[in-house]
């Protein structure tokens, strides 16, 4: 049986209210990205050279409890994510798995909103996230950066 873990951006809501003020009170402040390479929440996919974008703090699983009813207590944190200053169209391909080109954190939640574990992904990133939902009491998985611990996107129970 295959099973496909979907990555979810942060909707398009939340965009919109974090474009205008973040999750730490703090107003927008877009810049020029003049590199590239960072990676953007909204669409899932790494800024380009010259694209106007935002470095905003984001409390991703306030906002999935919000949704759910969750309430997860001290594990609500938030912290810095990119995103493009103005609306994108999102994800370029929505059943892609973002972001594997390095070592990932996958950190396991409970419907509760309450963490359950953590684990190490260098490869095969579908097979870690079957195992990591093999759980039945893992409700979402968030995908993090390993050297900052940042919030990349979450993968919700199918």
């Amino acid at each position: 049986m295959t099973t496909t873990h979907t990555p979810h951006p942060i909707p398009s809501q939340v965009l919109k209210e974090l474009r205008t003020t973040d999750d730490a009170g703090r107003p927008m402040t877009p810049f020029t990205d003049e590199e590239g390479g960072a990676p953007l929440r909204c669409c899932l996919r790494r800024s380009e050279p010259g694209e106007r974008i935002t470095l905003v703090s984001y409390a991703p699983l306030r906002r999935w409890a919000a949704e759910t009813g969750a309430a997860p207590g001290a594990y609500d944190e938030q912290g810095p994510v990119f995103l493009h200053a103005d609306p994108c169209p999102g994800p370029p391909d929505p059943a892609a798995l973002p972001f594997t080109d390095a070592h990932r954190v996958l950190r396991r939640y409970s419907a509760d909103g309450h963490i359950l574990g953590g684990r190490l992904v260098d490869t095969d990133f579908p097979s870690a996230l079957t195992e990591a939902f093999a759980d039945p009491e893992v409700a979402v998985v968030h995908v993090r950066a390993v050297e900052y611990g940042c919030f990349l996107y979450e993968v919700r129970r199918a």
